[in-house]
């Protein structure tokens, strides 16, 4: 027979079906064995009766452990008793890839977990985790194309820096070094003088010294760059962003959202309300009267972005941050030059998820702003050029991949939200 994914076989529902995969659970006595097959997108209930199979065919099955690879073949019908209302009662089997002792039981410490990456990500919570990522990355591109823009690739290795020398990934390069990317962002501004709207996906590197819930050292920027959008444009793009694949994710992944533990309803209520934009001023008068005195000039940490969204229940994009703490590219505001034209989005458990700005066309002060930083703007001679020749005003953002899926999927932790992660204190498996 020719083998069908189980979600088809539970559509079928009745009659003979041949399915594959994995051994998620198992139990049996001398004249049954019953085992829950798992694949990519489902599990099911299959029962293998003694009465149906020789000897030491039954023998064999009753030997087969969890995360064995099997192929089995049985008439398929509706049993409320198992676990997805379906059962298999089998005619045939063949154990493909036998397993025997399998090290991950219940009740593991995460650290072992993340120890045996490569054995977890078999998990049905890693296995949810990653299909739904899946489905925002492919409505995200599905976005972007529908938008009129074009997917560009910049390069990896980097000579020069964008966001601050410290948190640069050294690479030796031949006779000499490089660096991993920070952010594709100085090479979308060239590519955006050609293109004109840009996309990208793509891995980020950032040596940050943080042991905390929400970094990573490798993860995963998902970002965009305009000729003629200004802060408001751009900002309220993001938002349109967001919500697009948001609902990308709510119409196909619901049972699995509930499955991690996701308030689907609420999430849903999310996808439609209004997301306000409020200035950052305005978000120290409000973390002013929850009790918190946040001097203008300091960038929002991690306990005051936290404490600012209780106060919303949608994420929130903050605009016109201390230009002071801001990176070199990021303008003033001409109304207000102690402020750069800037924002932030914020999901609802107070994680920033995206961050952009309005790019500077004033070379002269970048080139000020660089050497504050202990930067050499001489190395960025290709980049002031850009505005040499024909530079257009433009802005642009960048999507925290791991950290929307952290919110999407009710994570505690960012490290569930990509295969194998990479942090300062862990660089295997």
């Amino acid at each position: 027979m020719k083998f069908i994914s189980i979600r088809e076989a539970m559509k079928k529902g009745s009659g003979k079906v041949a399915i594959r995969g994995w051994v998620y659970r198992e139990r049996g006595s001398n004249k049954f064995k019953f085992i829950v097959l798992r694949d990519a997108e489902g599990i099911m209930q299959c029962i293998i009766r003694k009465e149906k199979f020789n000897g030491d065919k039954f023998k064999e099955a009753d030997k087969i452990q969890v995360e064995a690879c099997m192929e089995l073949e049985g008439e398929i019908k509706e049993d409320k008793r198992a676990p997805t209302g379906f059962e298999i009662d089998a005619d045939n089997f063949n154990v493909v890839g036998r397993s025997e002792n399998y090290p991950l039981t219940k009740d593991q410490s995460p650290e072992f977990l993340l120890d045996n990456r490569h054995l977890w990500l078999r998990s049905r919570r890693m296995n949810a985790i990653l299909r739904i990522r899946n489905t925002y990355v492919v409505a995200r591109e599905e976005f972007f194309q529908k938008k009129g823009f074009y997917r560009f690739d910049p390069p990896i290795l980097q000579p020069i820096q964008c966001e601050g020398g410290s948190t640069l990934f050294e690479v030796k390069y031949y006779d000499d070094v490089t660096y991993l990317s920070q952010s594709w962002q100085l090479y979308a501004e060239a590519a955006v003088q050609s293109l004109e709207r840009i996309y990208d996906t793509a891995p980020t590197f950032r040596a940050e010294r943080f042991k905390t819930s929400r970094h990573l050292s490798e993860f995963w920027m998902v970002e965009m760059e305009a000729a003629w959008m200004n802060l408001h444009d751009v900002s309220e793009f993001a938002k349109e962003e967001i919500r697009y694949c948001l609902k990308k994710v709510l119409e196909k992944h619901e049972e699995d959202l509930k499955f991690l533990g996701q308030d689907v309803k609420k999430l849903k209520k999310v996808a439609e309300k209004p997301w306000p934009t409020i200035k950052y001023r305005d978000a120290l008068k409000i973390l002013k009267e929850k009790g918190m005195n946040v001097q203008f000039g300091k960038d929002l940490r991690t306990v005051e972005e936290e404490t600012l969204m209780k106060h919303f229940d949608t994420p929130v994009v903050v605009t016109h941050y201390p230009k002071a703490v801001m990176a070199f590219y990021k303008p003033a505001d001409p109304e207000n030059p102690d402020e750069a034209l800037c924002f932030d989005m914020l999901s609802p458990i107070g994680t920033e998820i995206v961050g952009g700005s309005q790019r500077s066309m004033n070379t002269e002060q970048m080139k000020k702003d660089l050497k504050k930083e202990g930067e050499d703007p001489k190395k960025y001679e290709w980049y002031f050029e850009l505005r040499k020749f024909g530079g257009v005003p433009h802005s642009g953002y960048g999507v925290g991949l791991e950290r929307v899926i952290t919110w999407i999927c009710n994570l505690d932790n960012i490290k569930d939200a990509i295969a194998f992660p990479r942090t300062m204190l862990r660089k295997s498996p």
